[in-house]
């Protein structure tokens, strides 16, 4: 009994320390869905949606009944309401209803536009989400790229320690130079620098990324860094479907809400229906009833001028928002063109850097070594082998950052999730 619930106690600590290791952890895709769902202005759209949403519930709405009383033809000698036979006694009260019957082409024209205005909430939240996943992007890549450069550092201080090491022990067999060991110290003491520096920057980026996740601009957690290069090409690009892409979409949608608004002027000048029923409760008099049916005539020359001159200014802004719609795509694709090129041009020099550049430098350090060890080489040369290394692994990571940055930008041009 005792192991069982040993056994119990050791599962559920674990559980406990897999949850807390899962809340401390972050990969890019889990950060971008809690900032796609959590983010405010994610969650002020979806609000603006329900609100127009519940708008068009009363589209079709009719006005309501207009109930009224009074009393009427009262004499000023309230005497003559004695003479019931009299026939000047016209006094009586009077109670009537009336009822506006709105035209059903107007109902549904309004009910079209309003309907319209959701869907363009709808399509600026999705250009919202790609927003906010560019810049949850490039702030993840700057932390992943200065977390790497924290490794290579850490890596370069160790070898640097223990090449000072040996030339501390060479000096004194008189077999190193005092000045190069000074040397060794500053470049030991300017490392220290760079890493601070770098969690600064890794600070930076921490403060950013709990912003977009709504948390504690101080909460510590790691990041995944198995991130691998996409190696976008131009040649598979597609920028046919540039006009689906969300913003274009809004401004789409733009144009249809003002087409329909448009077509809601042009139905503006047909007539409404409605239906009076009175009743007159007579003093002297039989008592009397009344039921008129209306019609509104908005064909009149001081009415219909208002409506023609309503939807000759929409035909203008909706051609001005067609051309707005145009330099949009020519934007877009242009940037799409750039970012492409750019990218061709960066994956070149960061294979060059894997494959020659940083290779080179390491055997070049290697060879150094090995000479130093063998007493044929000199500690200064040795040293510059092994700044001219770091220096260009440093490189290579800052041209990895340029290869991701542009990668998220050409993700949030085509609206890639």
């Amino acid at each position: 009994m005792k192991k069982k619930l040993i056994a119990i106690l050791i599962m559920r600590l674990s559980l406990v320390d897999i949850q807390a290791q899962d809340s401390a952890y972050i990969s890019l895709n889990k950060l971008l869905k809690q900032v796609e769902t959590n983010y405010p202005s994610i969650i002020q759209y979806q609000y603006s949606i329900q609100a127009l949403q519940a708008k068009t519930e009363g589209a079709k709405s009719w006005m309501p009944p207009t109930f009224s009383a009074g009393i009427m033809r009262f004499p000023y000698n309230l005497m003559m309401l004695n003479e019931k036979n009299d026939p000047m006694n016209q006094a009586g009260l009077a109670f009537s209803i009336e009822q506006m019957i709105p035209n059903r082409s107007k109902l549904n024209a309004k009910m079209d536009y309003l309907n319209s205005l959701a869907d363009i909430e709808k399509s600026k939240s999705d250009w919202t989400k790609n927003e906010l996943s560019r810049e949850a992007k490039i702030l993840f890549y700057y932390r992943l790229i200065n977390e790497k450069k924290q490794n290579i550092l850490r890596e370069s201080q160790e070898l640097l320690n223990l090449l000072l090491t040996a030339a501390e022990t060479n000096f004194s067999n008189n077999q190193s130079q005092l000045q190069n060991i000074y040397k060794a110290k500053a470049r030991l003491a300017e490392l220290k620098n760079m890493q601070l520096m770098l969690l600064g920057m890794i600070a930076e980026s921490n403060i950013g990324l709990n912003i977009l996740m709504l948390r504690d601009v101080n909460t510590s957690f790691e990041i995944d860094t198995l991130i691998e290069v996409h190696h976008y090409s131009i040649i598979v690009a597609d920028t046919g479907n540039i006009s689906n892409r969300s913003d274009i979409m809004a401004m789409s949608k733009n144009i249809r809400s003002m087409q329909l608004e448009q077509n809601l002027m042009k139905v503006g000048n047909r007539s409404d229906f409605g239906i009076r029923a009175e009743h007159m409760q007579m003093f002297g008099m039989p008592n009397q009833w009344s039921v008129m049916g209306m019609i509104t005539i908005p064909i009149v020359p001081w009415s219909s001028k208002m409506y023609k001159a309503e939807t000759n200014s929409m035909g203008y802004q909706i051609q001005a928002m067609e051309q707005g719609k145009q330099t949009m795509e020519l934007m877009a694709k242009r940037m799409l063109a750039e970012k492409l090129t750019m990218l061709s041009y960066e994956y070149a020099q960061y294979e060059n850097y894997i494959k020659d550049i940083v290779p080179a430098f390491e055997n070049n350090l290697q060879a150094n070594l090995l000479a130093y060890k063998q007493n044929t080489g000199d500690f200064f040369v040795l040293l510059d082998a092994w700044e001219m290394l770091l220096m260009k692994k440093m490189e290579m990571n800052d041209k990895l950052f340029t290869i991701l940055k542009l990668e998220a930008e050409y993700e949030y041009e085509m609206e890639i999730k």
